[in-house]
């Protein structure tokens, strides 16, 4: 049994004591503070093996006591707790050097696993920096996990790679990277995909006067331009072989030459990399060498499409409408109805267009669904193995029942367990739903909410 002493800061008595009962009965030692007041000065004498920080307190920002932390007990593990979906202040906890950041309502089993995993682990601290954009907000813990993995990305200078559907905001996380880390250089950003052949390699490294036809001066490269700073690469997967060979020594040697010299040029730029595209060793698809993608990948970030984190679209679309029209607009329940239950093919940049056009030819200060620009969707209803139903198995009750069952596993799952978001993708009340997880004997993995 382990007997490490656990810190809990947080405002809310409820959860105080309930965390604090939770760490004693898993065997742990616990105490527990209200707030800042004091924190530095009960840890320095009382040196737990852990703290539990809450984000937002009343007497101040646990950031910044994470910060202060992070200097004065370096190796220390914070675990960071929210009832906020907010990337900034994860991005920031876990370039500080976090050990964790977890989101409230807690899943206990999977908090406990943290906590043992922080007592046991050597920590270090890091640094921190700061960005926010309206497009990169989210509770799931799948962004959250996006978050956290750009925390850590910052603070190195390791090559990334970035990979996600198209509209997903992978560049939003190549900038986030490049703001939240050290660089004192630019951002510079170029489509590999956008760029003509013919002059690609040129864009790319730059060029020397008369190294080509239309070649009248000298010519600085995207990598020049970015030196001391990030070079986003997008849409990597579309780069030709022979560039793909030269981007490999690059990174290898640190080393480049403008097409028409033979002089060597040291690159100090950072280099992110995204693609919608397979490049991954053997994926059906994939052009990429094998020794690039795993030069490029040393980090990988995958950015979910919005049809596996539904539970982000009412914060996305609060954000924007407060980014575009301030917190007088607002949308009727059947119109948040009607995008919990679209498929968004085009992701967040899609959700972002039919928000901004539903305000623009919306009239009222409430949006309907009428106001929504979306395709009608429709979908062939399978059998519940995918195949066409035989002739002794045309019983239409259980049959029903059986696609019943399938849809709600499925609404539970896309719900993270949130029975309520899980009653409106269905599109039925929540009390219909108790009852035909009861009847249908549907035993749920994740917790209730």
């Amino acid at each position: 049994m382990s007997t490490a002493q656990i810190l809990v800061i947080d405002d809310d008595r409820v959860i105080r004591e309930a965390l604090v009962g939770a760490f004693e009965d898993a065997g742990y030692g616990a105490s527990c503070l209200p707030g800042l007041t004091g924190a530095r000065e009960h840890i320095a004498q009382h040196k737990p093996e852990l703290v539990f920080l809450d984000v937002r307190l009343k007497d101040g920002d646990g950031i910044e006591l994470l910060a202060v932390l992070r200097s004065e007990f370096p190796h220390l593990p914070v675990v960071i707790a929210t009832a906020y979906g907010d990337s900034d202040r994860t991005i920031r906890a876990m370039k500080l050097g976090a050990f964790d950041y977890v989101t409230k309502p807690f899943d206990l089993d999977a908090l406990l696993a943290v906590v043992a995993r922080a007592v046991r682990t050597p920590h270090v601290g890091k640094r921190v920096a700061s960005t926010s954009d309206a497009t990169f907000v989210g509770s799931s813990p799948a962004m959250v996990e996006v978050w956290k993995t750009i925390g850590r990305a910052a603070a190195r200078d390791a090559p990334v790679l970035i990979t996600g559907e198209s509209g997903v905001g992978k560049e939003l996380v190549a900038r986030a990277i490049h703001e939240h880390g050290s660089r004192s250089g630019p951002f510079i950003a170029v489509n590999v995909a956008a760029l003509p052949p013919a002059l690609m390699e040129s864009e790319l490294f730059g060029h020397e006067r008369g190294a080509f036809t239309g070649a009248t001066a000298r010519r600085a490269g995207r990598f020049e331009l970015a030196s001391e700073g990030t070079l986003f690469l997008d849409e990597i997967g579309d780069l030709p072989a022979p560039l793909q060979t030269k981007l490999l020594r690059v990174l290898e040697g640190g080393r480049f030459e403008r097409v028409g010299d033979s002089t060597s040029i040291v690159s100090r730029a950072r280099i992110v990399a995204a693609t919608s595209r397979p490049v991954a060793p053997k994926a059906e698809g994939s052009t990429m060498r094998e020794d690039l993608y795993y030069r490029l990948g040393v980090v990988t970030i995958h950015v979910p499409p919005l049809r596996e984190r539904l539970q982000d679209i009412p914060l996305l679309v609060d954000s924007f409408l407060r980014r575009w029209n301030g917190p007088r607009r607002a949308l009727s329940e059947g119109a948040m109805d009607r995008l919990l239950a679209y498929g968004w093919p085009g992701n967040v940049r899609q959700l972002k267009h039919v928000v901004e056009s539903a305000l623009v030819l919306g009239a009222a200060d409430v949006i309907d669904t009428d106001d929504l620009r979306l395709p009608l969707e429709t979908a062939p209803v399978l059998s519940t193995t995918g195949a066409p139903l035989a002739a002794d198995d045309l019983d239409l009750r259980s049959n029903l029942e059986r696609l019943e069952r399938q849809l709600i596993e499925r609404a539970l799952d896309v719900a993270q367990g949130n029975r309520a978001l899980a009653a409106r993708l269905l599109g039925i009340r929540r009390a219909l739903l108790y009852d035909r997880i009861g009847h249908l004997g549907i035993h749920e993995t994740r917790p209730r909410r």
